[in-house]
């Protein structure tokens, strides 16, 4: 399990396609990684599979390639990265497991102020669990709905300049996809609805 609070960012230094799947060596400022340990990198929870003081590799399977845009990830691109939270750590943002749902669009980017307003395509198929001042994790980083459009087919979240600094999502312009995690609570409640 993740917070959302992303802890920094990497660069993808190096990608390889398999013949299942595809493996990415990211760069990392970490004190310490394990093999076997999960890691979330821009939302994607992986394995860390090898490891070094400067990068860690982790392998893609053929739904994590197809489900996410790290299948086109690149040398050079900066991801967001967030160890698992540890049983006795603080909840500091919400409970995000690192399970895509699915990807969406940036629509538009405003600063608003010191902050920014990002809109992005409400997903098709996810509108039920995005809700106004609710929980959604945009490539590992658990921020608030702020606005939803259902008309337009929008949602905005407010990005702080903490947020900013930390995190890919300065990077993002129009057009540019994100990866999209809705708050799984709801899932479980409208599972346990339909029973």
């Amino acid at each position: 399990m993740f917070t959302g609070i992303v802890e920094g960012t990497g660069t993808v230094v190096e990608a390889v396609d398999t013949d299942d799947g595809r493996r990415l060596r990211i760069d990392h400022g970490f004190e310490s990684l394990s093999r076997g340990q999960p890691i979330s990198v821009s939302g994607v929870c992986l394995t860390v599979e090898a490891f070094s003081d400067a990068w860690f590799e982790v392998f893609l399977a053929a739904e994590t390639v197809e489900k996410t845009y790290l299948g086109d990830a690149a040398p050079g691109d900066r991801v967001n990265l967030e160890r698992a939270l540890p049983a006795d750590g603080r909840l500091d943002g919400h409970i995000v497991q690192g399970h895509v749902d699915t990807t969406t669009t940036v629509e538009a980017v405003e600063r608003v102020g010191e902050d920014w307003r990002f809109t992005f395509a409400l997903p098709d198929g996810y509108e039920r669990y995005v809700v106004s001042k609710g929980s959604i994790a945009l490539d590992g980083v658990s921020l608030t709905v702020a606005d939803l459009d259902d008309d337009a087919g929008t949602f905005a979240v407010a990005v702080v300049p903490t947020t900013s600094d930390l995190t890919t999502l300065s990077a993002k312009a129009v057009g540019d996809p994100v990866h999209v995690e809705v708050d799984v609570v709801a899932k479980y409640v409208e599972r346990l609805d339909e029973y």
